[in-house]
Formats: C-alpha cells, sequence, structure tokens
C-alpha cells in the first residue's frame, strides 16, 4: 500500500509520453508561426532534441530552377554557411529522386555516396556517415528536404521517431504552401488597373501616334521586357514594319528601308502570321510556344530574342498589326502578362479607326457606289459579254488586282470553262480549261459564306488543281467566289494578282456581293441560253422529221438509199460537221455498204469501192457495243478501217448504231466527223441520237414492209396457181364421175356394191372440192360440224399409215372410250394399239371444222414422226379436261431444236428481219396451225418433258349435250 506522501508527489512521465507531448509543442508552434526562418529553427531545434541527430538540414525547391535553397540547420562544426547554399539539381541525384517520387530515403554512408556531390565531401570532411532524406510536400506537390545524418553507420531509426518527422514535416509542408499562396498573390501583377489607366490615357490624346507610343510604354513598363514594340501590316506589299518602339520612339517606312532588321514579310513570318490574322495571341518563353517547335526556332532567330509574347491588332476582321514584347532571356509569360499585352492590343484597335475615319467612310461610299453600278450595268445590259466588261473594270480598278476571270462548270466536259476574262495588255488571256476542284474545295466553296482569299499560292493547298497552271501564267495570289451562295460551285469569280499580297475584309465583302449579282445574271442567262437551243434543235428536229417523213411515204420507191441520205444531210447540218456517211448491211451480208451523205470538206473523204467487212470492221463493232454514241479520235482508228476513211490527223469521229429494240439486231452505223476542236453539246447530241433513232425506225418498216409485200406477192401467186390446179381437178373428176354414169352400173351384184361405194366417195369428194373452191378462195371459212374424237383421229392416222410403215413405228392410242375402241378397232392399222383407259362411257365428240381440226391433226402427227428415230413409239393421250374442251397430248422420243420451241410459245417472231425457224418447216407449218386454232376456238402447245420427250398438245372444243 502506498504510502500518503507517495500518493501526493507526481509521477515522472515515461518515454512516449514525452515524445508526444513534444510533439504537440512542437506542431502548436509552428501553427503560431509565419516566418520561414522561425519555422525552420523550431523544426531544427526539434529534431535535434528528440533524436540526437548531429547534422541536420531544411531547404526549399524551386520548381521552376529546379534548384534548392538551404534555409539552415545544424552541423558538428557549427558552421551554417554551407547549410544556407543554394544546390542546383542533377539529373540522377539523390536529391532529385527524394523531390520527385516523394518518398524518404537512407544512405548507410554519405562519404561513399558519388550521387550527393557536394554532400559527400562534406560528409567526409565533417566525418558524417548515416543519412536519411525526408521530402516536405503538401499534397503532391514538394516544397522542400529535410536532410538528417549522425556520425553511425546506417539509416534505420525507430518506428516512432519516423512518424513524429513525419508529422511535423506535414504541418511545415502545410504552413510553406499557405506562405507560398500569400506571397503569390503579393507578387502577382493584376493587369485591370494599368489597363484601365492606358484606356484613359489614350481618351486623352488626339493623335494616333502618340496614343501607340503611349500603349508601348504602359505595356513596357507592366511586363518589363527587353524591348516593347508596335509593327504594323502594309497589305499590299505584305511585310510588317516597326512602328513604334519603347527604344525608337517612331519608325517611318523609310527608316524601314534603311533598316530591314525592323520589317518582316509575311513569308517570313508563316505560321506567326496566320495565328495574328485568326485573332489569336501568339506567345513564346521559356521552352514552351504557342506555335510549333520547328517554326519557333527560326522566328526567335529572326527576332534575335529568346522570348516573345505578341497580341494581334484587329479592325473588322483585318490584321491591321500587332502589340510585340521582346525578351533576350528565356522567360515564362504570366497569365498577366498575357492579358495585359492582349488588352492593349485591343484598346489599340478601337482608337485607330478614329484615325482614318474620314477615309472610311470614304472608302464605303466608294463600295456603295460601285456596288450599285455594276448591279446597274448587270441589269441594265442585255449583251452578257458588255455586262461583265463593265463589272470587270470597276472590280479590278478598285481591288488593284490583275485579272477578272468567270468560270462555268461544263457537264460534257466535267471541267470548268472560262466564259469570260480580261488582262493587263501586256499579258496574254488564259487558254486552258480549269480542271475539276477536289471534294474539299467544293465543299469548302459551297459552304463559304464570303470570299476565300489565297495569299500565296506556291504554299497553299487549296486549289491544288488549278495551282500549275495559274503559276505558269505568273498568279501568285487570288480570291475566289461561289457565285450561287450554298450551292455547289457551278459558276466562280476569279481574281488574280502577280504579285504575293493580301486584302482587307471591306474589299472580300465588296467582291462577295458582286460575285452573287452575277450569279444571278449567269443563272438568267443560262437559262436563256438553254431554251434558244432547246427551241432550235426543236425545230430542227421537226423540220428533219417531216423530211424523214416526206422521204419515206414519197420517195422511198423513186429514189435508191433517199431516206439514208435525207437524214445523213439533215444530222451533219445540225451538228455543223464536214462528213457524215452510213454503213449498212442485212443478215445474209459480209460486207457493209457504204451510204454517202455530207462531204463539205476536201480533207475528208472515202472509198466507196472498197470492201467493209461487218465482222473485222472497228467502227461497226465498237459502235455494236456502244449503248449510245462513242467519241474516237482519228489516231485511235485501226489501218484496216483508214483504207476506206481519210480524215485529218487532228480531227474526231463519232459513231453511233442503228437501234430500235433490245431484241432487234441494228443493221447499220452512223459515221461523223469533224475537226477537233468543234464542241458538240450534249443537247445537241441528245437530238441526233431521237434522229437516228427514228430512222432506225423508219428504214426497220421500210425493210418489214418490203419484205411482207414481197411474201403477200408470193402468197398471191401460189393461191392463184394452187386454185387454178384444184379448178382443173374439179373439173377433170366431174368429167370422170359423168363418164362413169353414162357407161352405167355393172350387173354383177358384189361388183354393183361395190361400184356403188366408190362413186358415193367421188361424189363426196367432188362435193368437198365444190365448197372449197366457192367459200374459200381468198380467205378461210369455219365449219361447224361435229365428231367423235375417236373418228378424229382414225381419219388422221390413215393419212401417215405409209409413214409409219416404212419408218416402222407404232402408235399407242390411250384414254378413248370403250365404246369407241371397240367399234373401230375392227379398222384400226396393226400399227396401232388401242389402251381403254377412260372412265367415261359416252363418247367425246368435238365440234367445229372438222377438216381442219382433221389436217392440224395430221400435220402435228406429222411432225412428230419426221423428228422420231427410227422404229420409235408415239403415244397419243386423250382425256376431258371439262365441259368445254377434249386434250389430246401426243408424247415422242424426237429432237427438237429449243429455238424452236421458244418462238412457238410466243406465237411470233422476235425480230421479221433476221433468220427464224418460223421461216422454214416443219416450224413454218406448226405456227400456221397454233394461228389455226385459235381461229378455231382451240390452242396448240409444243414443249419438251425432263426426259427429253417433246409433247404437241391440243385442245379441242366439246360439242354441247
Amino acid at each position: 500500500m502506498l504510502t500518503k506522501n507517495q500518493m501526493g508527489l507526481p509521477q515522472p512521465p515515461i518515454a512516449a509520453e514525452q515524445q508526444i507531448v513534444a510533439l504537440g509543442r512542437v506542431l502548436q508552434s509552428l501553427r503560431e508561426e509565419d516566418d520561414v526562418e522561425v519555422l525552420i529553427k523550431i523544426t531544427t531545434s526539434y529534431i535535434q532534441k528528440q533524436f540526437n541527430y548531429n547534422l541536420v538540414w531544411i531547404a526549399t525547391y524551386d520548381r521552376l530552377k529546379h534548384s534548392l535553397s538551404g534555409q539552415g540547420g545544424i552541423t558538428p562544426s557549427g558552421d551554417d554557411n554551407f547549410l544556407r547554399k543554394r544546390l542546383i539539381i542533377r539529373p540522377g541525384d539523390l536529391l532529385e529522386q527524394v523531390v520527385i517520387q516523394q518518398r524518404p530515403l537512407g544512405v548507410p554512408d554519405i562519404r561513399t555516396e558519388t550521387r550527393l556531390s557536394e554532400w559527400q565531401e562534406f560528409g567526409t570532411r565533417h566525418n558524417v556517415r548515416g543519412t536519411i532524406i525526408f521530402p516536405i510536400r503538401y499534397k503532391e506537390t514538394c516544397l522542400g528536404l529535410l536532410l538528417i545524418a549522425s556520425e553511425r553507420w546506417g539509416y534505420l531509426i525507430p518506428e516512432e521517431a519516423k512518424t513524429s518527422v513525419t508529422i511535423v514535416l506535414g504541418e511545415l509542408g502545410s504552413i510553406l504552401h499557405q506562405n507560398e499562396i500569400r506571397l503569390q498573390q503579393k507578387q502577382t501583377k493584376r493587369p485591370d488597373q494599368p489597363l484601365l489607366e492606358l484606356l484613359d490615357n489614350l481618351h486623352n490624346l488626339n493623335n494616333l501616334e502618340e496614343r501607340l507610343k503611349a500603349a508601348v510604354e504602359a505595356t513596357h513598363e507592366f511586363v518589363s521586357p527587353s524591348r516593347t514594340n508596335i509593327y504594323w501590316f502594309d497589305r499590299p506589299g505584305r511585310y510588317f514594319w516597326c512602328r513604334i518602339s519603347n527604344q525608337l520612339v517612331k519608325m517611318s517606312r523609310e527608316a524601314q528601308q534603311q533598316q530591314q532588321a525592323v520589317g518582316m514579310t509575311v513569308q517570313e513570318l508563316s505560321d506567326f502570321y496566320y495565328a495574328l490574322s485568326t485573332n489569336q495571341i501568339v506567345w513564346i518563353g521559356d521552352a514552351r510556344s504557342s506555335l510549333s517547335s520547328h517554326f519557333t526556332a527560326k522566328l526567335l532567330q529572326r527576332w534575335r530574342v529568346r522570348s516573345l509574347l505578341a497580341a494581334p491588332i484587329m479592325w473588322q476582321k483585318d490584321l491591321l498589326g500587332f502589340l510585340a514584347v521582346e525578351d533576350v532571356q528565356p522567360r515564362m509569360w504570366s497569365e498577366a502578362d498575357k492579358n495585359f499585352v492582349q488588352g492593349a492590343a485591343g484598346f489599340i484597335s478601337l482608337v485607330t479607326p478614329t484615325e482614318k475615319m474620314e477615309t472610311t467612310i470614304e472608302k464605303i461610299q466608294e463600295d456603295s457606289h460601285l456596288t450599285s453600278q455594276v448591279a446597274q450595268a448587270i441589269y441594265t445590259h442585255q449583251d452578257l459579254k458588255e455586262t461583265l466588261r463593265v463589272c470587270a473594270a470597276k472590280v479590278l480598278s478598285r481591288l488593284n488586282a490583275t485579272r477578272f476571270l468567270v468560270l462555268q462548270y461544263d457537264a460534257d466536259r466535267n471541267n470548268y470553262q472560262v466564259i469570260y476574262q480580261t488582262q493587263p495588255h501586256n499579258r496574254r488571256p488564259l487558254t486552258f480549261a480549269f480542271s475539276l476542284l477536289t471534294e474539299t474545295d467544293r465543299q469548302m466553296l459551297k459552304s463559304a459564306q464570303t470570299t476565300v482569299e489565297v495569299e500565296n499560292l506556291d504554299e497553299d493547298l487549296r486549289f491544288f488543281n488549278w495551282r500549275p497552271p495559274l503559276i505558269d501564267n505568273g498568279v501568285r495570289s487570288l480570291l475566289v467566289c461561289n457565285c450561287t451562295q450554298g450551292h455547289r460551285p457551278e459558276a466562280i469569280l476569279l481574281i488574280t494578282h502577280t504579285q504575293h499580297r493580301t486584302w482587307n475584309n471591306a474589299e472580300k465583302e465588296l467582291l462577295w456581293i458582286v460575285s452573287q449579282q452575277i450569279g444571278v445574271v449567269l443563272r438568267q442567262w443560262r437559262l436563256l441560253t438553254s431554251n434558244e437551243q432547246q427551241q432550235k434543235i426543236l425545230q430542227s428536229i421537226q423540220q428533219s422529221l417531216c423530211i424523214l417523213e416526206e422521204a419515206h411515204s414519197d420517195n422511198a420507191e423513186t429514189e435508191e438509199n433517199y431516206l439514208e441520205t435525207t437524214t445523213l444531210k439533215q444530222i451533219a447540218a445540225i451538228l455543223g460537221c464536214p462528213l457524215s456517211l452510213m454503213l449498212t448491211w442485212s443478215e445474209e451480208q459480209e460486207t457493209a455498204e457504204i451510204i454517202p451523205g455530207v462531204f463539205a470538206d476536201s480533207h475528208f473523204s472515202i472509198r466507196a469501192d472498197a470492201p467493209v467487212f461487218v465482222q473485222y470492221e472497228a467502227l461497226i463493232q465498237w459502235a455494236l457495243s456502244k449503248d449510245g454514241y462513242l467519241n474516237l479520235k482519228v489516231e485511235d482508228l485501226p489501218p484496216e478501217t483508214k483504207k476506206w476513211l481519210t480524215c485529218p490527223a487532228t480531227s474526231k469521229i463519232l459513231i453511233i448504231a442503228l437501234r430500235t429494240a433490245a431484241h432487234h439486231q441494228p443493221t447499220g452505223v452512223i459515221v461523223l466527223a469533224d475537226h477537233t476542236e468543234r464542241y458538240w453539246p450534249q443537247q445537241t447530241l441528245n437530238a441526233i441520237e431521237t434522229l437516228i433513232e427514228q430512222l432506225a425506225w423508219l428504214r426497220r418498216q421500210q425493210q418489214i414492209s418490203t419484205i411482207q409485200a414481197a411474201k403477200i406477192e408470193e402468197l398471191r401467186q401460189l393461191n392463184w396457181y394452187k386454185h387454178r390446179r384444184l379448178e382443173e381437178v374439179h373439173r377433170t373428176t366431174a368429167q370422170l364421175l359423168g363418164q362413169i354414169h353414162d357407161v352405167g352400173i355393172p350387173n354383177n351384184e358384189l361388183t354393183q356394191t361395190r361400184y356403188k361405194l366408190l362413186l358415193r366417195q367421188l361424189d363426196h369428194a367432188n362435193t368437198a372440192i365444190t365448197s372449197l373452191l366457192k367459200q374459200e378462195q381468198w380467205q378461210l371459212s369455219m365449219g361447224g360440224e361435229t365428231m367423235p374424237i375417236a373418228s378424229l383421229l382414225k381419219r388422221s392416222l390413215e393419212r401417215i399409215e405409209n409413214l409409219l410403215q416404212s419408218q416402222k413405228m407404232w402408235i399407242g392410242v390411250h384414254g378413248l372410250g370403250a365404246n369407241n375402241s371397240d367399234s373401230e378397232s375392227n379398222h384400226s392399222s396393226p400399227l396401232v394399239k388401242n389402251t381403254v383407259t377412260a372412265n367415261h362411257s359416252a363418247p367425246m365428240v368435238i365440234t367445229g371444222d372438222l377438216m381442219k381440226f382433221e389436217l392440224i391433226l395430221h400435220e402435228v402427227l406429222l411432225a412428230a414422226c419426221q423428228r422420231s428415230p427410227h422404229g420409235s413409239r408415239i403415244d397419243i393421250w386423250c382425256r376431258r379436261l371439262d365441259d368445254q374442251f377434249v386434250e389430246v397430248s401426243i408424247t415422242d422420243n424426237g429432237v427438237i431444236a429449243p429455238e424452236l420451241l421458244a418462238e412457238l410459245e410466243q406465237k411470233t417472231r422476235k425480230d421479221l428481219l433476221t433468220c427464224s425457224y418460223l421461216d422454214q418447216l416443219p416450224g413454218l407449218h406448226l405456227l400456221i396451225c397454233q394461228q389455226l386454232m385459235q381461229q378455231l376456238k382451240g390452242e396448240l402447245n409444243l414443249y419438251q418433258l425432263p426426259d427429253h420427250r417433246v409433247v404437241s398438245r391440243l385442245l379441242l372444243p366439246l360439242a354441247n349435250k
């Protein structure tokens, strides 16, 4: 048990409690101080007392200069001069490693560590070995270092001590960060007040030069560079000259000519100039720049400085000049510096126009007057050339340009044609056509809302396709306007100059207004020209069609090739070409006939007697392979063609085939020739195509009419001849019948019966001939008899019985009723076998012209026998299709041409002017049978089964019950 005295005395604190109490005291002391030196002393004293290190060094880190500034500490010798030195951190140094990684680092023996440079010597000199380096940081920012060392080897310290040091350094870093912020706020320059003072000063000055001088002085005072200058832009010459400088108060253009260093061309400034033109501030500092690194070095070398800050002086989007601050030492430009320079340049932009207000007003009035004059010239002059001449003279004078060109897109040639141009008296006009623009340039002009300016055509990549010819003709800068804003550039206004130069915004706006007015005129002119061309072409086509119609109707028979010759003359007249001819042929001809049309030039000629082979003539084959016209050069022609066609070496040729329909074969080729410089508009060529197509149809109709007339004449002769022969047969038969009747009837009863039967059959034949001669001399007559289908088949089969015997063929009949087959089986040929397969008890009776049905059935059976192989079989299938028709299908194993089946399916020929299977047997007879079956209200179709058998299918009308 404790005594009373023991209970009343305080107990001594243990070591851990002492450390905590010391840590709390030092933290409290740090929070109550703002002075950096006192903070360093508090921290140093705490570390020395608590951890017994004989070397303590604290340094602050300069991020911009990447160096350490010693703030003091404790050394074994008591000399702290070394501890206040400034150390430059070297790459690979351990100090740099701690600064970058922001983690503690231990060194067992500082005397042997080469990566601590000065500290290695210090350790050797003062016998310091084990070392630990701590970072002093706030969040992710390194603010300094703590270096502690002792004479002991090694760097291990208790964890509690390490934690205490970390806490103290964290508090120290927080306080140092706050002090740094307060210091920066005190040192930061605020541009607002100096700019307000400058603005007030500028208002009190009346002269522009004095205002510029005041802006230079205020800028130089605030930024404190080596030099401060104002450079002014000479737009026509495209160079900058130093107008005001803090060193040279005022510099004139004459002075600039004497001292080239104070003037710079746009070509020298390049990227710097384009940045200022887009109202961007340009700055170049210590290893940092707003421009590309490649150009920055050249710019600094040209300016003879190490740092540069420039702000543009703008007015109405035009660059008047720039305010530049220059320094011969590397410098990091602060935001305050940039803001002040930009603000000062903006003030200059505001006060500059007032100096030339009267001149500006006069320019605006002149531009307005010029615009009204151009508009008046456009809307009063009817002649396009005169309108553009007046407009060009005024625009070139106002813009001080060299050439004025108006380009029009030509869809036929797929390029831009110069429809008007003016040039100086000592310059030749441009004779080339402007090629098609790239898609990028077309989109740029389509979306452009103002004039596109190219200051240096040698370096600018825009309008790349036009650069070579323009540069070859002395063009170095140009203005380009799309005459129809928001649309694809169909019309373009082009202003050029022979030197690199710029135009101000007012000039570009003026040209844009003029270009839109010109666009309206060109649009009206195109509509008027197109309408006139269409009217002219329409009249030419109407006249040509009337001439063709007259040639087709009146003179087709009186003069050979009158239609073709007349058309060739009309085509030559519309195109104005000196040569036109036609190559024509029929399907069976190997060589083509040359039909001459027009030969208005002695340099164009042909050899009419030269053979032109259809299969080998290049002009014919090229025209047949092309749907439409084809343009050629004489150099493209093979030697065989040049043997009969002679044209100058620089001429061109147009060929087109005479076509009517896709399945019709062309029967001719039109050949036209002209000189190369002659241009044929697309509308005219379309009209010529229409005219040639009309000629093709007329020629086709003429040829078909000739063929049909010849066939009709031949059929008339054939019909007359057969009819007269039938009359003679009828007369002879009648005489024989008369003589038989005169002789009388034989006495023998059997002979008498046979005699009467033959006589009756002869009377029937003679009666049929009489009906044929009287009722069907020049047209067919359709009868209305009835007959069982079995009887019809029997009569048709009797007609081919001899053919069946000679080819050893036999026919199977299927589907006839049992009664009919039994009743007629006794009279059937042994080569015909009847098979009863039908379930109908009543016989199938057909109605119509029985003789024609019999002849058609006979013709179909005859064709089946003729195409079938020797000894084969033919099957006839009969079935009632419905109450109106009976179907008779004749199946054989013969061979038939697929083309014949296709033409019979279409029931007509593809082209009357080409050879067909329907022009020869058996196709002709089968086509006649098909047509007759349609008139008899039935059908006849031929098709082939998958097993290659041929089926002839007839539909015969049934008689009503």
